[in-house]
């Protein structure tokens, strides 16, 4: 009689404790809110950095003659607001978040409750990560509407990009904290990874004015396939055969970054 049963209950079960995994990492988003909004600094940097420096970098893309590969100032402009999303609404701001939490103990208090690592680093990571989505959206409805970026050709691959560079930079930023000793030095960490992506992985400079060399080497830098993707996704530039290569590049990241977190992330104070 137990067993027709027997699937209906591990099925309540599962949802129960899918319900229980949302309510905790919810509960922890909320709190890691708070805390953000209290560093007043990090959420000057990654609400307005994103913003500016697109204008800053405008009279490049201005004289680069791309109108043959079907793009335009606003394309550019629209892919590198994007990038910088991903460097300091995530990347910048969540270093700075792991290592707080870290030296304060509040990773190691966590660890003693109900929560899971991956719950930990997933909500403390969801603030971030929301706030660099919704930021992507207003800046692509902006460019859109402003700068005359036009529609997507490629929707699916802009989303693609943004998923992939969302959770790319949210990875790197826990792994950069690991080798971080304290909050103060998290920008300098940071820095390497921000300077390489915005040089080469065609935020600040668009692929296509790299030298054919350092072109080629950009594109396997760790957020160069999200942006690749983001961009395509406004020109149709790539092939099916090409966007399925970029895509893989983009999961070997998430998976090797996700891989290197589990290896190396460090939950107690750095001695």
């Amino acid at each position: 009689m137990t067993a027709p049963n027997a699937p209906a209950l591990g099925g309540r079960r599962a949802v129960g404790t899918a319900v229980a995994v949302r309510h905790r990492l919810a509960a922890l988003a909320r709190a890691e809110l708070l805390l953000l909004g209290r560093n007043r600094g990090t959420v000057l940097v990654a609400l307005l950095v994103p913003l500016s420096l697109p204008i800053t970098v405008r009279p490049t893309f201005d004289k680069l003659d791309v109108t043959g590969k079907g793009l335009n100032t606003g394309i550019l402009m629209l892919t590198a607001a994007i990038g910088f999303s991903f460097l300091f609404a995530v990347y910048t701001s969540l270093v700075s978040a792991y290592v707080a939490r870290r030296e304060e103990l509040v990773l190691k208090r966590l660890r003693t409750g109900e929560l899971a690592d991956a719950e930990i680093l997933a909500g403390t990571a969801l603030p971030a990560v929301c706030l660099g989505l919704a930021q992507a959206l207003v800046l692509t409805v902006g460019c859109a509407v402003l700068l005359d970026a036009g529609a997507p050709e490629a929707p699916y691959l802009t989303v693609l990009g943004l998923l992939a560079g969302l959770l790319i930079s949210a990875a790197l930023a826990a792994l950069t904290s690991a080798f971080t000793r304290t909050t103060e030095s998290a920008q300098v960490t940071a820095l390497p990874l921000v300077f390489v992506s915005m040089l080469g992985s065609g935020i600040a400079v668009p692929a296509d004015a790299l030298p054919g060399r350092v072109a080629e080497v950009g594109e396997f830098l760790p957020l160069s396939p999200a942006v690749r993707l983001v961009r395509a996704g406004w020109t149709g530039e790539l092939t099916t055969g090409q966007a399925l290569g970029t895509v893989l590049v983009a999961l070997a990241w998430a998976v090797v970054a996700v891989f290197a977190v589990r290896r190396w992330f460090r939950w107690e104070p750095r001695r």
